[in-house]
């Protein structure tokens, strides 16, 4: 069976008008406390010591963690302060914070949730901080939701490792798999934001270096307040830092592109910036993770994995590392403002799919492409440059669901695949 990968295409008129409404929620950290009506700590090392990102670190509810602080340069008033520490506590090397409003405050699609956010000691290899959301409901009949059938959604995921940049995404599953976990069964759309560009760089993903970043320099996110949030909409979700949106996510196959049963990527012009525009997460009818409501989380954390959180921790990384939270709000959104889509010509597919011992590829106008077939955790398995039709021999994969991207000087495109 043929599945026609979608075209990459530069150039699409998306017409959006949003309509922000009332402010919902709000916490502007001007009490020196913790409002606990609204937050609750979330202390530990994950689930049997593992939070999913290869952390080194123990939550606590200290205040040498989780703190208060006011006269922050560029702050409107008082902020929340999250810092990670160079200490041995209980058993770890290193101490983080970490809060969030599960079971408390929890949002879904119509509305506008943004945090701003200073994080000024984020700045080497290993140091990151997030804002981020996960599942606030699970579906009838079951006491637990699997992650990541349920989603999850990082607004602000700003690593020290990548400091120019921020990245914007969704995880998801491919399938429901009884809600079970399995290790290939996830799906993960993101893409980064130049702050001196405002838009997606180019390359799209510029990968761990220019760390630490030169003192006074404007252009890394540790050099001030910006602002992070997401429009959740009732088909899509679209990221943004100081309201330039730069990642648009559709959940439903065929919304952004063809509908072809394929996740698709692209990178697009709208309104002069580089905007990634991506689907689909609704891959399964037990559950459509990104229709439900989610609860929002602020964390702090140190990279113990050379291939999460932005990477193994460095010895120059300073500490304490520091990140100020000015404000969280919540606001009401139109949740029916769409876009005029443009379905878009194929331009390369890839067959068979599933596929066995090979892959062909093929190409309708040649040009000099980059090929990676990673596997479900983003490690590489295969990349070689490709300009024209080529037979890639699969024969040593492992079983699996694998991504396949081409890549040129401007653009990017992810497809998955099966390997049987």
């Amino acid at each position: 069976m043929k599945f026609i990968l979608t075209i990459f295409i530069i150039i699409i008129s998306l017409n959006v008008f949003g309509q922000v409404g009332a402010l919902v929620w709000e916490d502007n950290f001007n009490t020196g406390q913790l409002d606990l009506s609204k937050w609750s700590y979330e202390t530990g090392t994950g689930v049997n010591g593992d939070f999913g990102t290869g952390q080194l670190d123990r939550a606590t509810e200290r205040t040498t963690n989780v703190s208060f602080q006011n006269a922050i340069t560029g702050a409107e008033d008082g902020c929340l302060v999250i810092t990670t520490q160079k200490e041995f506590y209980i058993d770890r090397n290193y101490t983080s914070g970490r809060i969030n409003t599960a079971g408390k405050a929890s949002w879904g699609p119509g509305h506008r949730i943004v945090a701003r956010v200073f994080p000024r000691d984020v700045k080497q290899m290993g140091q990151g901080f997030a804002f981020w959301m996960m599942p606030d409901e699970i579906p009838a009949s079951w006491d637990y939701l699997m992650w990541p059938q349920g989603g999850e959604v990082d607004i602000m995921e700003y690593v020290g490792s990548i400091p120019y940049h921020n990245l914007g995404s969704v995880h998801y599953a491919w399938f429901w798999q009884n809600n079970q976990w399995v290790d290939w069964n996830h799906g993960h759309m993101g893409a980064y934001y130049s702050y001196e560009k405002q838009e997606v760089p180019l390359p799209a993903e510029p990968g761990y270096g220019n760390y630490p970043p030169t003192p006074g320099n404007v252009n890394a996110g540790s050099a001030g307040f910006h602002t992070y949030g997401i429009d959740w909409y009732a088909d899509r979700m679209e990221f943004f830092v100081d309201d330039n949106v730069y990642h648009i996510h559709y959940f439903n196959d065929g919304d952004a592109f063809y509908k072809d049963g394929q996740d698709g990527f692209n990178i697009s012009a709208t309104n002069g910036k580089r905007v990634a525009v991506s689907e689909y997460s609704n891959h399964f009818s037990e559950w459509y993770p990104f229709e439900h409501k989610m609860y929002p989380i602020l964390s702090a954390g140190v990279g113990g994995s050379q291939n999460t959180y932005g990477g193994a921790v460095v010895s120059e990384a300073q500490f304490p590392c520091s990140v100020f939270i000015d404000w969280v709000k919540v606001y009401k959104l139109d949740t029916e403002v769409g876009v005029e889509n443009r379905e878009a010509e194929s331009m390369f597919a890839v067959y068979p799919n599933p596929a066995s011992d090979l892959l062909y590829v093929q190409i309708k106008n040649p040009e000099n492409y980059w090929l990676r077939i990673s596997d479900s955790s983003g490690k590489i398995q295969m990349e070689k440059a490709l300009d024209e039709t080529a037979t890639i021999n699969t024969s040593e994969l492992k079983s699996g669901l694998y991504l396949v991207s081409l890549t040129n000087s401007e653009i990017t495109h992810t497809k998955t695949i099966i390997i049987q």
